[in-house]
């Protein structure tokens, strides 16, 4: 009898290397995108060997972490980085590359002993990002089901990150165009509120930035201010 397995993900890139790759593993595969569908009662009917998340949004049942073996995708060097909001943080401080850290969820956020690690690039822009980070999720999963793997505890001192709000992403006075096209490029991703900046009733968002030496080219979307805009 084949095992099976629940993929839970709350972003298109995820549920697209979920339709594309994932669930053409072996085994018998099933993909949860909402809260509401990931119930203890569900998954004492389905029995999954493991639950994996890919980007989820929403804070996991306590029972359900206790109870199922729930996998946990983050893209830092774990414990290096816990918290929200991964991407971004990291762009932030100047990181050119990361880890992307496997782990078994607990209680505790970011916290659990991890399965493996892979080195991931933070080239580009941060939908680019997140498609290759799914991209390897799919390979890790892979690896994951193919032979049982053991979880260590995580070594070293733990830092965290906060989780960014909306409003952070009015663009700051930078230090240099290639400051400014960092902090473009890691909010330019499909449900994230983009760079951002407001001048005389109107409110300008940029993406796809270009750095090319001394010059930096984009794109931008200009709309009249509201109350709904000033997040």
């Amino acid at each position: 009898m084949s095992s099976v397995y629940l993929v839970a993900g709350s972003r298109p890139w995820s549920r697209q290397v979920y339709e594309k790759t994932i669930r053409r593993f072996p085994g018998g595969w099933h993909w949860i995108n909402s809260p509401k569908e990931l119930t203890l009662k569900r998954l004492r009917l389905m029995r999954p060997r493991y639950v994996f998340f890919l980007h989820w949004s929403w804070k996991v049942p306590e029972k359900i972490v206790r109870e199922y073996e729930c996998v946990g995708f983050h893209m830092t060097n774990l414990p290096y980085g816990r918290g929200g909001s991964p991407l971004q943080n990291l762009i932030s401080r100047g990181h050119r590359k990361t880890m992307l850290s496997v782990f078994r969820m607990s209680t505790d956020l970011d916290a659990g002993p991890v399965y493996l690690k892979e080195p991931l690039s933070l080239h580009g822009r941060a939908g680019d990002i997140y498609q290759r980070a799914s991209q390897l999720t799919a390979s890790m999963i892979r690896q994951m089901i193919k032979k049982p793997m053991e979880s260590r505890p995580q070594v070293g001192r733990a830092t965290f990150f906060r989780r960014r709000q909306p409003a952070q992403s009015q663009i700051p006075r930078c230090r240099s165009l290639s400051t400014l096209y960092d902090f473009i490029r890691m909010l330019d991703a499909d449900g994230y509120p983009r760079a951002f900046l407001r001048s005389k009733g109107f409110r300008y968002e940029f993406f796809k930035p270009v750095l090319n030496g001394e010059q930096l080219t984009l794109q931008v979307k200009v709309r009249p201010e509201t109350n709904g805009s000033r997040a």
